[in-house]
């Protein structure tokens, strides 16, 4: 009897029988009658698995009727009509070239220059291509002065023009401008291919012995465009007497095209009619909880091929961040082991130059490490910097939030708040943080004659051969490709 009653034991394990052949069951039964206590529920852990997919698919949502789409970068030229001061002339008719043919140590001011009313002639190039006013980009491959395509074509009579100087010789590229010279165009005369003289009258002198700042190097052009500014000459207006007629103009070309590539993404589901219409525990529905799961591993995909994708029309592949920013976009260094907050606001000042980029839609998007790092310094400055309200760190934690379901970091900085969000894509990689402007990419999901690929479901009926059963095979499928526009407006950080 004592044996009936102990149902915590092994003896009625598998208790009973197979009701058509009358021996012992092959199913595991349990102990008979005890119930463990289990819950009606299953803990899951809930993951942030695609932050920068899930923001574009949000808010840079652009549907496209064909897989191979054009698109237009714009850039304006009203903050780009300057140059560099190559030669000068000695109020000669045509510029006085020395033996290399540019200058690029400093040139010295003729004492018949210097003054208001005198006449000097200046030889001017370029650094960026006038056909889409497009400039290098911060750490990438720049371009030449005067090289192909970079003539300064906005420059005519009547304009002024701030000319910077500096004291002594420029040859170690290392001397600031100590004054500027104001000059008016009186002529425009073409130089070499992609260079013009200027013929100009003084306006505002400067005193003798004075030196033009000559060509930055190489290192320089390579650098921020913060560090060639002391070489570049702004227009500053113009000045024309009155009755004096319609002046010359010009006309910029401020356009672009690229192309983007859609791509398809595939993640199949497998299940038998049988144990479709079989109950489980905890989750009943196992098809349910496979679809769910396909759906999440879809968005994985999805988010990785986003990030590291490759355009390619022979593979149907999108462009992804990583690639399009790093041949592109701003790229910095950044070693968690000895970048300074100095350091990091360099890199800030240099990708958020108000003349080229307006990022008040920009994600930072980082990898665990950097995460950390940003919260530690943020946490530094607040704990042992900021002494009060009146004496406060301009790189503190401003606070937290969620958008679209992802935690967002807010630290607050001299270039205003970077919105913060940790992405577990980036560990691992040689990418450590990625700064996107919203607003210049797009997510592009293919939409034409009443069919969405956004998000399609193919369903497949496959018949085994003498077996009576019917198998489905469910693809959930999305066609989609990304559109980048203005690299100079996003940021890498390696």
């Amino acid at each position: 009897m004592s044996d009936i009653l102990n149902v915590t034991g092994s003896n009625y394990t598998d208790a009973g029988n197979d009701a058509l052949t009358g021996s012992a069951s092959a199913l595991n039964t349990g102990a008979l009658r005890r119930k463990y206590n289990f819950g009606d529920k299953v803990s899951e852990l809930s993951l942030a698995q695609d932050p920068f997919f899930r923001f574009v698919s949000m808010v840079s949502k652009k549907p496209t009727d064909d897989p191979s789409f054009k698109f237009t970068e714009k850039r304006e030229s009203y903050t780009k009509r300057y140059a560099y001061v190559i030669n000068h002339g000695n109020n000669t008719a045509t510029t006085d070239q020395d033996a290399g043919g540019h200058d690029d140590t400093g040139i010295v001011i003729n004492a018949n220059d210097d003054g208001a009313g005198d006449t000097i002639y200046l030889e001017v190039a370029g650094d960026y291509l006038s056909n889409g006013n497009k400039r290098k980009a911060y750490g990438q491959t720049p371009t030449a002065l005067a090289a192909t395509g970079t003539k300064p074509e906005f420059f005519f009579p009547g304009q002024l023009l701030k000319v910077p100087v500096c004291d002594a010789q420029n040859s170690a590229n290392g001397q600031s401008t100590t004054d500027y010279m104001v000059v008016k165009i009186e002529q425009v005369i073409g130089a070499a291919a992609e260079t013009l003289d200027l013929k100009c009258e003084v306006v505002k002198g400067v005193d003798a012995g004075k030196f033009f700042m000559g060509e930055p190097s190489d290192a320089l052009l390579q650098g921020s465009q913060e560090g060639l500014e002391p070489y570049r000459c702004y227009i500053t207006g113009t000045a024309f007497s009155k009755g004096s007629g319609y002046p010359e103009t010009w006309q910029d070309q401020p356009y672009l095209t690229a192309t983007g590539q859609t791509q398809i993404f595939k993640t199949s589901c497998v299940m038998d009619n049988t144990d479709r219409a079989t109950v489980l525990k905890y989750e009943g529905n196992e098809w349910a909880r496979i679809w769910k799961q396909k759906l999440i591993e879809h968005k994985w995909d999805i988010e990785s091929a986003l990030l590291f994708g490759s355009q390619s029309s022979d593979h149907n592949t999108t462009q992804g961040a990583v690639d399009f920013i790093s041949t592109y976009g701003n790229s910095f260094s950044l070693d968690v082991a000895t970048k300074t907050q100095d350091d990091f606001l360099d890199d800030m000042s240099a990708m958020l130059d108000p003349r080229y980029n307006n990022a008040a839609s920009t994600v930072f998007f980082c990898s665990t490490a950097v995460y950390n790092w940003m919260h530690k310094l943020s946490g530094y400055f607040r704990n042992n910097v900021e002494s009060s309200a009146n004496y406060r760190a301009d790189f503190s934690l401003a606070g937290k939030k969620k958008v679209f379901g992802i935690d967002i970091t807010t630290i607050s900085t001299v270039y205003g708040d970077m919105n913060i969000a940790r992405n577990v894509h980036l560990d691992g990689t040689n990418v450590k943080m990625m700064g996107i402007n919203m607003k210049y990419c797009a997510y592009r999901p293919l939409v034409g004659n009443g069919i969405n690929r956004d998000t399609g479901i193919y369903v497949g009926v496959q018949t085994l051969e003498n077996s009576g059963v019917d198998r489905r095979v469910d693809q959930i499928l999305t066609e989609a490709g990304m559109e980048w526009c203005c690299p100079e407006t996003h940021a890498l950080w390696k």
